[in-house]
C-alpha cells in the first residue's frame, strides 16, 4: 500500500459514495486508476466493504453503552460466539488491559438495554462486565 492508496482511503473514510471522478480529480489521477486500486485494495481486503451510518437518533438504537466484559480464557470462544449472535451488540473489540472485550450495545430502550447486559453478563465464560451508558457522541469518523 503507497501513499496514493492511503489518501484514497483517507477520501472513502470520509464518505465512501465519493464518485471515482471525483476521487481522481482530488488525487490528481484518472478514474481508471481510482477504479483499479479500489479494486485492488477490495481484493486485499483493505477494504472489507461499505456501510452506512445512521443519523442520530439512530433507529433501533435509542440507548447505547460500552461494555467492558472479562472471560474465562478457556471458554473464550464460547463468549465470542454468542456475543456475535445477540443483535444488540453492534461491535466486538478485544482489547488489552484489564478486561478482554469492549463491546457497543445498542437498543431501542433502557429496559431493552437493562435486559441486554443482565444476557451478557450470563454468558458462558463471562466472569464480569463493566457498562457505561452512552450520553453523547462528541466525533465519529
Amino acid at each position: 500500500m503507497d501513499d496514493l492508496d492511503r489518501r484514497l482511503i483517507d477520501l472513502l473514510t470520509v464518505n465512501a459514495r465519493t464518485s471515482t471522478a471525483a476521487l481522481g480529480r482530488a488525487l490528481g489521477v484518472s478514474r481508471s486508476t481510482v477504479q483499479d486500486r479500489i479494486a485492488r485494495l477490495e481484493r486485499q481486503g483493505v477494504i472489507a466493504g461499505y456501510t452506512v451510518k445512521l443519523g442520530e437518533p439512530a433507529p433501533r438504537r435509542g440507548v447505547s453503552a460500552l461494555v467492558m466484559i472479562s472471560v474465562n480464557a478457556k471458554l473464550a470462544d464460547r463468549a465470542v460466539h454468542a456475543l456475535r449472535k445477540m443483535p444488540e451488540v453492534i461491535r466486538l473489540h478485544s482489547i488489552s488491559g484489564q478486561y478482554d472485550l469492549c463491546a457497543t450495545v445498542g437498543t431501542e430502550t433502557h429496559d431493552a438495554m437493562d435486559a441486554a447486559l443482565d444476557a451478557i453478563g450470563r454468558l458462558p465464560g463471562v466472569e464480569r462486565t463493566m457498562s457505561s451508558i452512552v450520553l453523547s457522541t462528541k466525533m465519529e469518523r
